[in-house]
């Protein structure tokens, strides 16, 4: 089956829609810079080096809180390869200096421990602060994961220190969301029980794939389970899986992939999910194993004044490589559903997005619902001022939209669970507001997997999923969410 970004590339989309002239130049534009910088380090990679000396890579910022914020990257040998194009790891200390000017970095945090794949968490934050930072790998200091046309993109929100060959790089601490904390959800999609390696499109390689090093477990598996774990321990209260849950449809895998979300809870009140493209199959193995064989594949939740909307968007015959589609039937009971009460907090999630825009490779029709049922959508969304979320997979990335039509509704696509960065989005509510903050998982074979996986696309997944900026994986927003109550128990 078809993975979910196959209308990436045009010469395997014939299925579902060529890309346009525009879409393919400005794909070309976006990839040029990434492009010639990674020749640029292929070059540099012929010079000798000492045994002693270290390369620390891939700086990111990834999580941005009111009062804290998550810091990972990878320390390799110079001058190694690991097959594919990637420094063997150096096992070392590492640590991140900070503080509020960039000249008096007089903070520090660290793991702890030795490690080639650092995540450094740093914790009592001010809000609304803008810090200077430097991570370091036994003195070496890490730099940025380049990031389209502007080099460091990935670890700040300023310009500070960008271009420079590690920092110090900043960001500002956002202000956190109004109003008492409620609950949090976590976000995730796009697990692929099943597959065995990642980076293939129809079945034939995108340029090279990626497979789990041998007597590692099987990384679907691996990343789900770390997913279920982090979830838990950065305090989720509900999970919400977005669909893919499978690479085929299969009962083994959908199967497994139960047994490790009933890990978080029970499903259908600890967590829910919904079907995407690749869960299809003759026998509807999905529908057993998650509706128990009866009911649509939609569904409507009071969850404590909080409706959380399920959808099918392949609801559909197909291969998968075309647009998601609701039906008729779903479709009107959607519309329905916002009519009869517009004004309840409402967070809604499928697999196919409404729109995708900024996208680094050509975008066709298959990536995103059926043009004339997403308009219908965001219609709804316009007249239902509730709803404040609208959360999709199926990109495989952290990408942030606001539509003019229905600009109180924030659309999210999170980046898939199974592969780089790895992890899901949490949704922090409160009474005022919401946050969404995304998180790697922070086991240690997660990681090892999430640094081998970034070789997706040769090398250029990270400029597509991490997400393009910070706020499209780290946002804050104002939404009267005052009718939702803390779930019994949680609070």
């Amino acid at each position: 089956m078809r993975c979910c970004f196959s209308a990436h590339l045009p010469a395997l989309a014939a299925l579902s829609a060529f890309p346009g002239p525009c879409e393919v130049l400005r794909s070309g534009a976006r990839l040029a810079p990434a492009l010639l910088r990674s020749a640029s380090a292929a070059v540099r990679r012929v010079r000798s080096w000492h045994p002693d000396d270290l390369t620390a890579v891939n700086l990111e910022l990834v999580t941005l809180t009111e009062d804290r914020a998550v810091i990972t990257w990878y320390t390799g040998i110079p001058g190694t390869d690991d097959g594919l194009g990637h420094p063997l790891p150096a096992i070392t200390e590492g640590e991140v200096v900070y503080g509020t000017h960039p000249a008096r970095l007089n903070r520090s945090a660290s793991e702890g421990r030795a490690t080639a794949h650092h995540q450094v968490e740093l914790t009592d934050l001010e809000p609304g602060q803008t810090y200077y930072y430097q991570a370091r790998s036994r003195g070496a200091a890490a730099t940025p994961t380049p990031l389209h046309l502007v080099r460091g993109n990935a670890v700040g929100t300023s310009a500070f220190g960008l271009g420079s060959g590690g920092g110090p790089y900043s960001f500002t601490t956002p202000q956190p969301p109004p109003g008492r904390h409620l609950l949090s959800i976590a976000l995730c999609n796009d697990l692929h029980l099943g597959e065995t390696t990642a980076g293939l499109v129809g079945g034939i390689p995108l340029l090279r794939g990626v497979v789990q090093q041998p007597g590692r477990a099987p990384y679907p598996e691996l990343m789900s389970r770390a997913l279920v774990a982090e979830a838990r321990r950065r305090g989720a209260d509900l999970l919400l899986a977005g669909g893919d849950i499978s690479a085929g449809g299969s009962a083994q895998d959908l199967g497994e992939a139960r047994r490790i979300l009933d890990g978080f809870g029970a499903h259908g009140e600890d967590y829910f999910v919904v079907r995407g493209n690749h869960d299809r199959s003759r026998d509807d193995a999905f529908r057993t194993t998650f509706q128990g064989g009866d009911g649509p594949g939609y569904f409507s939740r009071d969850l404590g004044g909080l409706r959380i909307i399920g959808l099918d968007t392949y609801a559909k015959s197909g291969n998968g490589a075309d647009a998601g589609g609701l039906g008729a039937e779903q479709l009107a009971w959607f519309q329905g559903q916002l009519r009869q009460q517009p004004d309840q907090p409402t967070l809604v999630f499928g697999h196919h997005p409404l729109t995708v825009r900024d996208s680094l490779f050509p975008v066709t029709r298959g990536q995103c619902l059926e043009r004339r049922q997403a308009r219908a959508l965001v219609d709804a969304y316009a007249s239902a001022p509730g709803v404040f979320l609208h959360h999709a997979g199926h990109t495989h990335r952290n990408k942030r939209t606001v539509l003019t039509r229905a600009p109180h509704v924030t659309h999210q696509e999170v980046a898939a669970a199974k592969e780089y960065p790895g992890g899901f989005t949490l949704v922090r509510i409160h009474s005022g507001g919401y946050a969404l903050n995304h998180f790697k998982a922070g086991d240690v074979a997660a990681r090892q997997w999430s640094e081998r996986s970034r070789r997706v696309a040769a090398g250029l997944w990270p400029h597509h999923a991490l997400g393009r900026s910070v706020t499209d994986r780290n946002s804050v927003r104002a939404h009267d969410l005052s009718g939702v109550m803390a779930l019994a128990g949680r609070e």
